[in-house]
């Protein structure tokens, strides 16, 4: 497969993109949460709608194996659309998203754009780095990163813009909230307060919200991580494109002694 995911009615081939740094028979979180949005974005709605946000508990280490889908719509309006995407393998969940969406205004929006403008260099501005992962067939591996601030797997905050190359669904084009989700899940580990040798801070769930949609190909995660006394921590981004940032992250994250 030169995808992430091969989707055929609710069945899912995951193939070895879609692992991640921890094990790699366990899915970078990224991968379900992009996967998630993109069931979430074929759901029919009354009106044009597009993801505001999602919200993913990974309930269990997502395998790189078959997956099964469900999904269900819990509140249906002109307005708001809430669809429960659920994913099993072997017949257990192991991750469940919440995905709001919200109705798609006209232009008479635009001018109304509030946003915070780009407080860091643009892509062109950093140095190109690949994600250190362990595998060139990692979900890592398929994203392209330009480091303005910080560093990949040095502790500390980092703003770091990435270009995620690969096909997420087989035979489909990623959209930008797919690319957002996608992206997203690297905060914890830009951000890393611990080393990667001697720590793990496995995130449990992910949360993205998004003032609209992406542009372009590039998206800057602006990257910080707060830990707790007592195993736990926080890791918290803002989302940028070109124009300005136009999105929120945040992980509850599980610290482990290796």
């Amino acid at each position: 497969m030169d995808c992430v995911f091969r989707v055929e009615h609710d069945y899912v081939t995951v193939g070895p993109f879609a692992s991640g740094p921890w094990n790699p028979g366990m899915q970078h979180g990224g991968a379900p949460a992009s996967l998630c949005v993109w069931v979430a974005e074929k759901v029919p709605a009354p009106a044009p709608m597009r993801v505001a946000r999602l919200t993913l508990d990974l309930l269990r280490p997502v395998p790189v194996a078959p997956l099964h889908i469900r999904w269900e719509i819990v509140r249906e309006g002109k307005k708001i659309q809430l669809v429960a995407v659920h994913l099993e393998a072997k017949g257990v969940e192991v991750a469940r998203a919440s995905v709001l969406r919200v109705r798609a205004g006209g232009a008479e929006f635009a001018a109304i754009e509030r946003a915070d403008a780009l407080d860091v260099g643009l892509p062109e501005d950093g140095a190109e780095r690949r994600a250190p992962e362990r595998s060139a067939t990692s979900f890592g591996a398929g994203a392209t990163l330009r480091v303005i601030n910080g560093e990949f797997g040095a502790p500390g905050p980092a703003a770091i813009w990435f270009k995620y190359n690969r096909t997420l669904v087989e035979g489909q084009a990623n959209s930008p909230a797919m690319l957002a989700a996608a992206v997203a899940d690297f905060t914890n580990g830009i951000s890393s307060e611990l080393t990667f040798n001697d720590w793990t801070f496995i995130n449990a769930d992910l949360t993205v919200s998004l003032a609209r949609d992406p542009e372009g190909e590039w998206i800057l995660l602006n990257a910080q991580t707060w830990l707790g006394n007592d195993g736990g921590g926080i890791a918290a981004a803002r989302l940028a494109d070109r124009r300005g940032y136009f999105g929120r992250v945040t992980q509850n994250l599980v610290v482990e002694k290796r």
